[in-house]
């Protein structure tokens, strides 16, 4: 199962790449007038695109995790993060982009709510510890 979710990461993630391209180049894509066709349509889909993202590299990362203090840290939340950020902030050096910090805001959103659905699921469905790391 982890192999098909990894993998269903990796699409998703090149999926989001491919978006990204677009929007830097200034393409145009059904995706981005399907956004645009309701309110805040932009932010939902950045807290949809990057949340889905967050949980399946967390499930295809087997849960991984290390705890600060007692707050448990997953492993495919932080590599999502960081491409979250790095991917914003470039926007402000790309002449046909612009940065926004609520379009960060909503891919934190979507981080932090997909990072509460992975723990609820490794708490509650995943009965066999085994198959989850422990770190």
């Amino acid at each position: 199962m982890y192999r098909i979710i990894s993998a269903l990461a990796i699409c998703f993630f090149i999926f989001i790449l491919w978006i990204i391209y677009l929007a830097n180049t200034g393409g145009s894509s059904v995706f981005f007038e399907f956004v645009a066709s309701f309110p805040y349509g932009d932010k939902v889909g950045h807290a949809g695109l990057f949340g889905f993202l967050t949980l399946v590299a967390i499930i295809g990362l087997r849960f991984s995790r290390f705890t600060l203090g007692k707050l448990p840290i997953y492993y495919g939340g932080i590599l999502v993060s960081l491409f979250v950020i790095g991917e914003e902030l470039s926007q402000a050096f790309i002449p046909s982009r612009t940065f926004d910090f609520m379009d960060l805001a909503a891919d934190f959103v979507g981080i932090v709510v997909a990072i509460g659905v992975a723990h609820f699921m490794r708490q509650h469905l995943v009965k066999n510890e085994k198959i989850c790391s422990t770190k």
